[in-house]
């Protein structure tokens, strides 16, 4: 089982902590893609493939609104060029990037058909302009300007055929998303907690769809994001935990309804956390909403505490058949000396355990 952190897309920061994840013995960094909050994720993991050379890379994660997908797949393509076969395309329906357009995330159809899409292009096939949902009034067709020849549908025509596909991963939660990726995706990315029957759920989902969709299950890979704080004070560990837990632990309830099998405690914390959620404070640990999680919430959802209870918990979820983990862990407005400490230890004590 392969360990990914998820960090920052601030260039100079993506390059420092790439080579220190290197160095450390990480497998991979996934950089966010929200425009407002932070810089371009493809210009930042272009600078950390030109200062590493092991380390996986990738998007945790874009969404199908802010870019067309033909420019999704051509950045993620040139990742892969540079890093020379290092890049991991996450996408999932969309969150902080499209709450600062003034949007919601996106809606499952339009999704749908984009990741159907991007895997195209990724494959180097070819996509007919009906297809594409590029309206009139913005421009209109091609054929309108009369010339000798032109494309008769979009492919990207410059990627070097000799590198490996970029594998396109899917953040999944809800059942409709899961099912989709069992159909679509190269690995299928859970935001369900570092809880192993909600974990166990998604993937009797997304294997079921697999096979409903005449698509061998065994080619599937699954993985999850877990919000973990490597600390051994179990109390501070909670505090630096919590901030990211909040976004994580609000994919389960984004639209109300609480997605994949829950207790009642469980589901009356997720309902808090929806009604009480700040985007204006989004992920910070010194939010409103992270005091809305109990500390047994906590212990369920994420993974807080001293290295032996980390590595206990991470081999319960490879046990489940999880190839991959992406780790998020403590952020903004959480103690600096805390944090430090905590992401140290986790690099001296459990990546190279793992």
């Amino acid at each position: 089982m392969q360990l990914w952190m998820l960090t920052h897309s601030r260039p100079d920061h993506a390059l420092r902590t790439a080579q220190r994840a290197e160095a450390a013995g990480w497998d991979g960094m996934l950089v966010v893609d929200s425009q407002n909050l932070a810089p371009d994720a493809y210009v930042a993991l272009t600078l950390a493939a030109t200062g590493t050379t092991r380390l996986g890379l990738g998007t945790g994660v874009t969404n199908s609104v802010t870019r067309h997908a033909a420019v999704t797949a051509s950045a993620a393509m040139a990742v892969q060029q540079v890093s020379r076969g290092r890049m991991a395309l996450g996408i999932g329906r969309g969150d902080s990037a499209l709450a600062h357009l003034g949007r919601a995330p996106a809606r499952f159809a339009g999704f749908a058909r984009y990741v159907q899409t991007l895997q195209t292009y990724l494959s180097g096939g070819r996509v007919p302009f009906r297809d594409l949902p590029l309206q009139d009034e913005l421009a209109p067709p091609v054929e309108a300007l009369e010339l000798a020849d032109h494309p008769a549908d979009s492919r990207i025509r410059w990627f070097d055929p000799a590198l490996p596909k970029v594998p396109l991963e899917i953040a999944a939660t809800g059942p409709q998303v899961i099912r989709l990726a069992g159909r679509v995706a190269d690995r299928v990315m859970f935001t369900l907690g570092a809880v192993p029957d909600r974990i166990a759920w998604g993937i009797d989902e997304a294997r079921a769809a697999a096979r409903a969709a005449g698509r061998d299950p065994a080619t599937l890979a699954f993985g999850a994001y877990v919000n973990l704080v490597c600390h051994p004070d179990v109390a501070v560990a909670r505090a630096l935990v919590r901030g990211g837990l909040t976004t994580f632990a609000r994919f389960s309830v984004m639209h109300g309804a609480v997605a994949g099998p829950v207790d009642p405690a469980t589901r009356d914390v997720l309902a808090r956390l929806h009604d009480g959620y700040d985007m204006r404070a989004h992920t910070r640990a010194d939010s409103s909403q992270a005091a809305l999680l109990d500390d047994a919430f906590v212990d369920r959802f994420a993974i807080a505490g001293p290295p032996a209870h980390c590595l206990a918990r991470l081999r319960e979820l490879r046990a489940l058949g999880l190839d991959r983990i992406v780790i998020s862990g403590p952020t903004a407005g959480a103690d600096p000396a805390a944090a430090r400490e905590a992401m140290a230890l986790l690099d001296q004590a459990v990546i190279g355990r793992v």
